[in-house]
C-alpha cells in the first residue's frame, strides 16, 4: 500500500473490513529489511517497512496490508503480468457492492458481465472487474444460479 491509512479506510467504505490488529506501527522508525529478510521476501534492497496492518471482511477473508517504501519503487502491475495481482469478491447484492466500491474511491473497470467459461455460466451468474485507489484488481462476482463444476463434485 502507497498509503496503509487511507487503504484501510477504503477497505472499511468498500467492503465493510475490520481491523483486527497492527503488528508494525508508522509511529515507530521504519523498519529497514536485513539482506535475509529482502531474500526471503523478495523485497528490494533498501526496503523499509513503515507499517503493517491485519483486517478482516466479513466472516473469513483476512488480508495483511503492508506499507513498505524503497527509492525506484514502481507502479501496481498489471493483469496480464505475473503473480497474484487480484481478488474476487462474492457478493449477492452485485449494484450495491460496485456503488459502494465506487462511493469509498474505487474505478470500474466493467459493468456486470455474464460469466465467460462454460463451468461457471448461469443465467444470473456475473462478475465485473474494478482499481482500488492504489491500483489491485478486485473482481466482483454473483453466482446465485450456482455454477455448474459444483454439480460434478
Amino acid at each position: 500500500m502507497p498509503d496503509i491509512d487511507s487503504a484501510t479506510v477504503f477497505l472499511q467504505e468498500a467492503f465493510d473490513a475490520k481491523i483486527i490488529y497492527e503488528s508494525y506501527s508508522r509511529e515507530l522508525t521504519p523498519l529497514e529489511a536485513s539482506d535475509e529478510l529482502a531474500s526471503a521476501l523478495k523485497l528490494a534492497q533498501k526496503a523499509a517497512l513503515y507499517s503493517c496492518r491485519m483486517i478482516k471482511i466479513g466472516s473469513g477473508v483476512r488480508i495483511e496490508l503492508f506499507e513498505i517504501h524503497v527509492d525506484g519503487q514502481r507502479q501496481p502491475i498489471k493483469s496480464s503480468d505475473l503473480g497474484l495481482i487480484q481478488f474476487a469478491s462474492y457478493t449477492n447484492y452485485m449494484d450495491e457492492a460496485i456503488q459502494k466500491f465506487e462511493v469509498a474511491g474505487g474505478k470500474m473497470l466493467s459493468g456486470p458481465n455474464p460469466f465467460l467459461f462454460p463451468a461457471e455460466k448461469g443465467d444470473k451468474n456475473f462478475f465485473c472487474y474494478g482499481l482500488t485507489p492504489w491500483g489491485t484488481t478486485i473482481e466482483f462476482i454473483t453466482y446465485p444460479d450456482g455454477v455448474p463444476y459444483e454439480k460434478k463434485q
